[in-house]
């Protein structure tokens, strides 16, 4: 029943805008270690991303973000929404790091939205993840993180999605190298803000390209490989 409510829902949101959609998944580490000064700069983060990509009308329209936070649970805060629709989440911290089982949950939320689109024949650019963390694999086995890397990796290598990662302060850098095909950038202090700004921008260059075409990213001021 909960997914014929889905079904009518989505035909009818792709009947009233049926320009391709740019879908993004924004991976959130919201575990203990993030609390305090972090946590505070990425819910700004997250307010400016919003304001950013509400300033232009076609991304409004084909940008979608859906947020997935998680800590020692993984929570979908907010499913796929159009960027006029995105409310920014205020996010607190707390818990584990289960990352391994995030990245899987963020990738079936992407395999699960692009079979919306294909039934209701909404033509779309390549998914992004982009995964933002402090920490490391924690409360979950390293089979989790190893399965979650292979299709990480498999989705990269045909194409089905472009999977970033972002590491803060104290991050294991090198576990985030193993998980992911493109280098994951350092993030410079807390610039957040600068992030979520150089996200907007990108997502806003795609969203004005056509579905096919290979988009030249701004250079990412804010972080260091």
């Amino acid at each position: 029943m909960h997914d014929t409510a889905i079904d009518l829902e989505s035909a009818v949101e792709f009947a009233e805008n049926p320009e391709p959609r740019c879908p993004c998944v924004l991976l959130l580490d919201t575990s203990g270690s993030m609390s305090g000064a972090p946590i505070a700069a990425l819910n700004q983060g997250l307010a400016a991303f919003r304001e950013a990509l509400d300033s232009d009308d076609l991304a409004r329209k084909r940008v979608e973000i859906a947020t997935i936070t998680f800590d020692s649970h993984v929570k979908i805060v907010q499913d796929f929404i159009t960027a006029d629709r995105f409310e920014a989440p205020i996010l607190t911290a707390q818990g584990l790091t289960s990352i391994g089982t995030a990245a899987t949950a963020a990738l079936e939320a992407i395999a699960d939205r692009k079979q919306q689109y294909r039934n209701s024949g909404i033509s779309y650019y390549r998914p992004w993840i982009f995964l933002i963390t402090d920490g490391e694999s924690q409360g979950e086995t390293p089979e989790i993180v190893a399965e979650a890397t292979r299709r990480i990796r498999a989705e990269e290598a045909a194409k089905r999605v472009a999977f970033f990662a972002v590491g803060v302060e104290n991050a294991n850098m090198e576990l985030l190298s193993n998980m992911v095909v493109r280098a994951p950038l350092k993030l410079k202090g807390l610039q957040f803000r600068e992030m979520f700004l150089w996200l907007s921008t990108s997502m806003q260059r795609v969203s004005h390209s056509q579905p096919e075409d290979q988009v030249p990213l701004p250079p990412p001021g804010w972080g260091a490989v």
